[in-house]
């Protein structure tokens, strides 16, 4: 289906050039010899968002809360169980991801791009970095070397490199290089969207600022779209301008990221705000961690799945699943007492 007309689920914003709506992706577990299907992981589990022109959505939430699964889902790395995942292209034209084969998909992957978590495990050993970062641009139909060439030098001078090094291979650059080389890389055929996957995580403390710093850059300068995939919150406080926040599958919170950073409405945000380093050893000692580990997607707990973690956790907690509900304007959240919580957020700590 290359181009859904179904009014109902039509983009809603002319801003808008991404909306994912009540995505699902369900990993079946088989058991025995005869493979029985006795229950699924549900690493994400009815997730709503969208992403404007322009601008940076950070998803965040702990290992394990289906952030790396929803985004590649939304890219169609991974085939969705249910849901839609509405994207204008560069056309102007609307289309639902989540129903196209994969023949009507090809003509749309030049325009989404991912940078990897690993800039070590990303890039191919065997080839050096021209092959590399003009691949794409073969694949979709550049064949003149010449052409590739002019393409690969210009790329690498944006990502801080110098244009000689396409000779070279991986195993001669340092992990920050590398990222580099795989912004290089998503850039290649000029997306639309980009899905950074943990960019930085992989990357020491100063090497992290440099690659934040050139992926804000490029932003401006290609006129790209990001949605940002971390765990790290002091690393999203920088570079996105609104946060999704993400725990067992499901969206916990979403506000701009000076609302979040401000005034968390959530619980669970504010035991991430609180996870966030602080240079002053005294603050340090004072902070609680967060108790508990991530439930298991395939045996969540009933109610809200954050309640057994949760200090302010009451019986309806236990019971019933909150809904998402905008609280303020464009600030919304899944909590039964967020109406009447004061929480901490990160603001007060600095």
């Amino acid at each position: 289906m290359s181009e859904n007309n179904n009014p109902s689920i039509q983009m809603t914003n002319t801003e808008r050039i991404l909306e994912v709506k009540h995505l699902k992706k369900f990993f079946p577990i088989m058991k025995g010899f005869r493979k029985k299907h006795v229950g699924d992981v549900r690493a994400v589990d009815d997730l709503n968002l969208y992403i404007n022109k322009g601008e940076t959505l950070g998803l965040v939430g702990e290992s394990g809360c289906g952030k790396t699964t929803a985004s590649r889902c939304i890219l169609r790395a991974y085939e969705p169980t249910a849901g839609d995942i509405l994207y204008r292209t560069k056309t102007g034209v609307t289309v639902n991801l989540s129903q196209m084969s994969n023949k009507e998909l090809r003509p749309l992957r030049a325009e989404m791009q991912m940078i990897f978590q690993d800039p070590y495990g990303s890039l191919n050993p065997r080839m050096n970095i021209f092959e590399i970062v003009s691949e794409p641009m073969l694949v979709n139909g550049i064949k003149n070397r010449r052409e590739r060439e002019d393409r690969v030098a210009e790329l690498l001078t944006k990502v801080g490199l110098r244009p000689e090094y396409m000779v070279r291979y991986p195993h001669s650059f340092s992990g920050g290089q590398r990222q580099r080389i795989g912004i290089a890389r998503a850039l290649a055929l000029q997306p639309n969207l980009v899905v950074a996957d943990e960019p930085v995580s992989a990357l020491d403390v100063s090497v992290q600022a440099q690659v934040l710093n050139l992926l804000m850059e490029l932003l401006e300068e290609m006129n790209l779209t990001y949605l940002f995939v971390a765990h790290d919150l002091s690393v999203v406080r920088h570079i996105c301008d609104r946060v999704t926040v993400m725990y067992v599958g499901k969206v916990v919170e979403t506000a701009s990221t000076e609302a979040l950073y401000n005034t968390p409405r959530h619980p669970y945000t504010e035991a991430l705000m609180a996870s966030i380093p602080i240079p002053d050893p005294r603050l340090q000692q004072n902070r609680e961690g967060l108790p508990g580990e991530v439930p298991n997607p395939s045996n969540p707990p009933s109610g809200c799945y954050f309640h057994p973690r949760c200090s302010y956790c009451i019986d309806k907690c236990k019971t019933e699943m909150p809904e998402l509900k905008e609280i303020e304007p464009q600030h919304w959240t899944a909590c039964h007492r967020a109406e009447e919580l004061k929480l901490e957020g990160f603001h007060k700590n600095e």
